[in-house]
């Protein structure tokens, strides 16, 4: 199990930075946790790692799927923050998981199935303001 604590946005920048390295070209990236953990920070730093500007990524709660191309890559960001499970399960969403690109999903515990070799981390905002990462092993 991995675990990181981030004491602000920018060291989460720098996670997500981390983490497009070891996704591309077509990995899978789900995160949970509750609102203002960070998920979205995370999201952009993981763009910031495919040549993409992070300004551009914004949680894409009303569109539900947004993608996003840079030199290092697609950045395909799903939320879904809005659905429960049997409305995530008409999106098919099994098919733009299996696609190109990295994939990161935001709110990824309403998604109806398991995603095979995924690296699935949880967010959780301390006491103290910083930022505790973990990744969720798969079994």
């Amino acid at each position: 199990m991995r675990r990181w604590v981030s004491r602000n946005e920018e060291e989460t920048l720098d996670l997500g930075v981390a983490l497009a390295g070891e996704l591309a070209p077509d990995g899978i990236l789900l995160l949970s946790g509750d609102l203002g953990s960070g998920k979205t920070v995370l999201a952009r730093g993981v763009a910031r790692g495919l040549g993409i500007g992070p300004r551009e990524v914004q949680s894409p709660t009303f569109t539900l799927v947004r993608e996003h191309r840079g030199d290092g890559g697609t950045l395909i960001h799903a939320d879904l923050y809005r659905l429960d499970p049997a409305e995530a399960a008409s999106l098919g969403l099994e098919e733009l998981l299996a696609g190109p690109g990295v994939k990161v999903v935001e709110w990824a515990e309403r998604l109806p199935f398991p995603v095979a070799g995924a690296v699935e981390l949880r967010l959780n905002r301390l006491p103290d303001g910083s930022r505790e990462i973990v990744q969720i092993l798969q079994p």
